[in-house]
């Protein structure tokens, strides 16, 4: 394993982090915090407590999670797109450094961002609301497998696109609405019967489900099921990747 190889890329796109911390940190803690005073604020007076949780409180892990699934797959599809976009990722794949390597160095670096950036909300969060978190081993977890997840897929549109528009694509048209019906701002089980068993086609409610479970104990859906559906997909990107390096799609040709 070529380590120094990895930590090069890396280094490279976490310096690039730093040099735009207005774009890459404050902007989405700034975000969150305005869905804090929507809804939390407005909107939370008026709710009162979900399954015993301060509304406010209950939004906490959903919109985490909301932020680090969009900072993963943006961080991971520009930090490969801009490569191919420049030219300079024939030096990358002409260097002594394998496929797994390249996609560690990258894939690495998004989710370490999103790790950072949902850190610093958590934090900044305890500042102003009540939080509780139950199982905090599971909940660190959760965040470390959900990042790595969404920035290997945000890779693979990354190679995918051939536009700055197509890398917004797949975020905007399906991955932000499914986040956003994914129970965010709700539980599953306030809806009717009939749109309760239509929510359980979105995968994103397994992810904020057991992510919100790691903080209260409440979970609309078994836990074990959601890791295993995360692993699932994980492991899927992880195919993907592989074949598109063995294949050398949109990258050599």
């Amino acid at each position: 394993m070529n380590l120094r190889g990895i930590f090069a890329i890396y280094h490279f796109e976490m310096s690039r982090m730093f040099r735009t911390v207005s774009q890459s940190i404050a902007s989405p803690v700034l975000s969150t915090a305005l869905y804090f005073i929507v809804f939390g604020s407005a909107i939370g007076s008026k709710i009162g407590n979900i399954d015993g949780v301060n509304y406010t409180s209950f939004l906490v892990p959903g919109l985490i999670m909301l932020t680090i699934l969009n900072q993963s797959v943006s961080n991971a599809s520009f930090g490969i797109y801009f490569p191919k976009f420049s030219g300079t990722i024939y030096e990358i794949l002409s260097a002594p450094i394998s496929p797994i390597e390249i996609t560690c160095g990258y894939v690495l670096a998004a989710a370490s961002k999103s790790v950072l950036v949902g850190l610093i909300i958590l934090i900044t969060s305890a500042f102003f609301i009540e939080i509780t978190i139950l199982h905090p081993f599971w909940m660190l977890l959760f965040l470390i497998l959900m990042s790595i997840t969404f920035s290997l897929f945000g890779f693979i549109i990354g190679i995918w696109a051939n536009d700055f528009q197509k890398i917004q694509l797949i975020p905007s048209f399906i991955l932000t609405p499914l986040t956003f019906l994914g129970g965010s701002f709700y539980s599953i089980s306030m809806l009717p019967d009939f749109w309760q068993k239509l929510s359980y086609v979105n995968p994103i409610v397994y992810l904020i489900s057991s992510f919100r479970w790691s903080f209260y104990g409440n979970s609309d859906v078994n836990v074990v099921v959601s890791i295993s559906a995360t692993f699932f997909f994980l492991v899927l990107c992880m195919v993907f990747v592989s074949w598109i390096f063995k294949t050398g799609y949109k990258i050599k040709t």
